[in-house]
């Protein structure tokens, strides 16, 4: 356990580590000129400091506040997702019967019509996490230097195959071709299903009692997918995202001119008592300093990496893997083997994609 906690905290460090770099830096520039220049006139009083800074605070609380509120939003939904599409395998396989039809239809044939629902639910699971990994153009968390080393070392599914192959093997040729001839493919997969219930009830093979129900679980995935598709197209609202944005770094930036002449001051009176402890006490304002503006830094861009959580970084909803879960519980219950079903992605660096 300990190991790991230290993992973690290492990983932090190395996320921020640009940034912390730059405090170090900076901190050191303004401390260099206060000691060497005498420039202690070159202050700003704590008053407007503490304005900026509990304002800053306020903001980027709310920020935090609300795009941990979307993540969790979109684990529900796709929590949701897992709970409907076992119903919807469990109500395909006990309900498309014989004891209805018009005419008698082998086993065979049954486990045919079955399979086909169900492969296109599969189909309709890797479209919607295809359109949810989309890029979009506010979703800028990933060009950060610090997120691109991490994409290196792992990737989502969708970024390395196209959603035709991930489609190919659950879709017939006309199906397949239907589909990618529309914008939303997601949305026309469950057009096909409806159909194709449909078609069912009217063979007798579905009892109506059984449509109605099976229609309103399509109806649920609609709903779950528009849901879904809410929170990737509409973003957290920019004027928020970019104003909380700057302010933090105009708080951090003039974060300095208050903290170094304070400390200098510190060290005029400690000089009364040992002369080179207070000659060289206003360095300690770097370390102090570092602290007060990684902490605000961090707490932002944690806000700003949680306001898309489907974008592709390493703290998104695991899309990938709620749908491979889903898949394999599914072929499972049709009987398939091991063998003929695809494994589970694997976690890397503790992280499900």
């Amino acid at each position: 356990m300990y190991t790991k906690k230290v993992y973690k905290t290492t990983d932090m460090i190395k996320w921020t580590r640009f940034e912390t770099l730059f405090f170090i830096i900076f901190s050191t520039i303004i401390v260099s000129i206060y000691f060497f220049f005498d420039l202690h006139w070159l202050k700003i009083p704590w008053t407007p400091i503490a304005l900026i800074g509990t304002a800053v605070a306020f903001v980027i609380g709310f920020q935090n506040n609300s795009a941990y509120g979307r993540i969790w939003e979109a684990r529900k939904i796709w929590g949701g997702i897992v709970n409907t599409s076992r119903t919807f395998g469990m109500f395909v396989q006990d309900m498309i019967t014989n004891e209805h039809a018009l005419e008698k239809q082998t086993d065979k044939a049954l486990k045919k019509e079955i399979k086909t629902l169900t492969y296109r639910h599969i189909a309709w699971m890797n479209a919607l996490r295809h359109s949810m990994r989309a890029h979009k153009p506010w979703e800028t968390v990933m060009m950060e230097k610090a997120n691109q080393d991490w994409s290196k070392m792992m990737q989502p599914p969708e970024w390395k195959t196209k959603l035709e192959d991930d489609l190919k093997p659950y879709l017939s040729y006309e199906d397949m071709n239907y589909v990618l001839s529309k914008n939303n493919k997601q949305t026309a997969l469950l057009y096909l299903q409806s159909h194709h219930l449909r078609n069912l009830k009217e063979k007798g093979i579905i009892w109506e009692f059984a449509f109605l129900n099976l229609e309103t679980v399509v109806q649920e995935l609609f709903t779950l997918q528009g849901k879904s598709e809410r929170i990737k197209n509409f973003p957290y609202p920019r004027h928020f995202a970019t104003l909380n944005h700057y302010f933090m770094w105009v708080f951090v930036m003039v974060l300095p001119l208050a903290i170094v002449p304070q400390f200098a001051e510190i060290g005029l009176e400690i000089s009364s008592i040992n002369a080179t402890v207070g000659k060289f006490f206003m360095w300690l304002a770097i370390p102090f300093y570092v602290a007060v503006a990684w902490i605000f830094h961090t707490m932002e861009k944690i806000g700003r990496t949680g306001e898309n959580p489907f974008e592709g970084s390493a703290n998104d909803i695991p899309i990938s893997t709620i749908a491979r879960g889903i898949e394999i519980d599914l072929r499972q219950n049709l009987g398939e083997t091991n063998d003929e079903i695809p494994e589970q992605h694997p976690v890397i660096y503790d992280t499900q994609m």
